[in-house]
């Protein structure tokens, strides 16, 4: 497991339906190292705290292996790391592998496994296609958010180590198509509730 690139950003305006829309989407990949403090990396920002930022949401992951299957589906060469908003663009890191709760060691930093990432439309802005949400939603390849647990410098290149393993192993892709496609399996989404690495608001929904 690698971590391929960092990618940062801070708030712009950038036009919107005939308006300016205020967004952080629009990452770039950093050279050298960069410091992960509790709430974010350095030289990133949200642009809406209700939506976005906070402990449970320092960074979003996402992994590469997704980027052959979109340029494929949407017949495009024009994707760069940090494509899909992404903090962090890693490898070998699939939804389906990574559970709620999993550490993870990444250069000087650990992090935890919180939740899927629910795509807004800002994404599909960003992607210049306006149903993406639905699309990027049926695909279920959604990456996840991470929380800090130990700051540090991290940095493309660095290799990623699974220092502990979530209780339950629930894994983010069974949250997101639970949440998503299957709302009305309530033994899943009691099972779900149960994990304690889950952000609040995650467990308030299923519940």
């Amino acid at each position: 497991m690698k971590l391929l690139s960092v990618n940062v950003s801070l708030p712009k305006d950038v036009p919107y339906r005939g308006e300016m829309l205020r967004t952080s989407i629009y990452k770039q990949p950093v050279e050298g190292r960069v410091m992960l403090h509790a709430l974010h990396l350095e030289g990133d920002g949200q642009a809406d705290l209700r939506a976005h930022g906070g402990p449970d949401k320092a960074v979003y992951a996402y992994p590469y292996e997704h980027y052959a299957s979109w340029a494929r589906e949407l017949r495009r060469d024009d994707f760069s790391f940090g494509q899909f908003g992404e903090n962090l663009t890693v490898e070998g890191l699939l939804e389906d592998e990574v559970h709620i709760g999993d550490v993870y060691r990444i250069g000087g930093a650990l992090l935890e496994v919180s939740q899927p990432r629910a795509p807004c439309f800002k994404l599909a802005h960003k992607m210049e296609l306006p149903n993406f949400v639905k699309t990027f939603t049926d695909s279920e390849r959604c990456g996840f958010y991470l929380r800090v647990l130990e700051t540090g410098e991290i940095g493309a290149g660095d290799r990623i180590e699974r220092v502990a393993t979530g209780e339950g192993r629930v894994s983010v892709r069974t949250v997101f198509h639970q949440f998503f496609c299957d709302r009305h399996n309530a033994e899943q989404a009691a099972r779900i509730r149960q994990v304690p690495a889950l952000d609040a608001g995650w467990r308030e929904a299923f519940a």
